[in-house]
């Protein structure tokens, strides 16, 4: 594994895939910072495929942000580690073929005691920023997976698995290791629900948020999985809100045409709980900007 490291230096000294010139930011305009590559093996279309119809329907940036590699085999949808050089080039290439900004990024699991990764992670290229993301509750329980929703069916399972999911979500807003966090209440994929009231279960999170400056991603991924609103719940966005935590609205694509996907939606969201600000991210560097008023423009 260690010898991997020198080739991706050198890989990049050769012009391979480097950090994007600053270009002049287009105010007033949404980016979708979370879209994936046939890489992690459950995607479709190539970075440029999805940078183009970024830029075909008036985002300000797009950002290509697959499932980070793992040191050793975790699960098949995500690339391997020698594949990380080819998704640097995927991504140049893309960089090459769009007038817009095209962010460099990985999304990365929470992986309870395996953080020590994630830091060595961030030295392999020049990201723009991280994702953090929590599909895990335990070595593979995945909340997102259809085949282990049979774990999840009694009010006690439910709870229990709410109860470790945002555990781990909470910790994982705490490393600061991340630039945003992923889809926050994934746990509702299936509609695996405790019943009564769920803020309990969202307020460490948003402290944690409010104590490390973190930002709170708002995915459309939801609204095409069959659910009626996005992740998060409107009472966990009025939460963050309220405690002064930054958003930025994502896809999460697994294919082109699903980039920007339902943006309309999430904006009016957004701005329906009182945002009226979304980040962008440049070199592992955060700026504001206004969200624009309607979507699209």
């Amino acid at each position: 594994m260690r010898a991997l490291f020198p080739a991706m230096v050198l890989h990049l000294a050769q012009g391979g895939t480097c950090s994007q010139p600053a270009l002049p930011p287009r105010r007033g305009m949404l980016t979708d910072y979370h879209n994936h590559t046939p890489l992690c093996q459950h995607a479709e279309g190539s970075p440029l495929d999805y940078a183009r119809h970024a830029q075909s329907i008036g985002l300000a940036e797009i950002g290509i942000s697959d499932h980070n590699p793992m040191p050793q085999h975790l699960d098949e949808w995500r690339m391997r580690l020698d594949e990380l050089p080819r998704y640097l080039d995927m991504v140049e290439e893309a960089r090459q073929g769009v007038r817009i900004p095209v962010r460099l990024s990985l999304e990365c699991d929470y992986l309870e005691g395996r953080e020590a990764w994630t830091d060595e992670t961030a030295t392999l290229a020049p990201w723009d920023y991280l994702i953090g993301s929590v599909h895990y509750i335990q070595e593979d329980l995945a909340v997102d997976d259809p085949k282990y929703m049979n774990h999840f069916k009694t009010p006690t399972e439910i709870e229990q698995m709410w109860r470790l999911y945002w555990r781990l979500y909470e910790k994982m807003v705490r490393t600061r290791q991340y630039d945003f966090h992923a889809h926050p209440d994934l746990a509702k994929r299936f509609g695996a629900l405790p019943t009564g009231d769920l803020r309990p279960y969202y307020a460490p999170v948003i402290q944690a948020l409010a104590d490390t400056g973190g930002v709170m991603e708002v995915s459309t991924a939801s609204l095409r999985k069959g659910l009626t609103d996005c992740y998060p719940s409107r009472e966990m966005l009025e939460m963050a809100f309220s405690a002064g935590v930054p958003i930025v609205i994502n896809s999460d694509a697994h294919k082109p045409t699903d980039v920007g996907a339902d943006f309309g939606h999430a904006l009016a969201f957004v701005r329906s709980v009182g945002y009226r600000e979304t980040v962008r991210f440049h070199q592992r560097q955060r700026t504001t900007v206004p969200l624009p008023e309607t979507w699209p423009l």
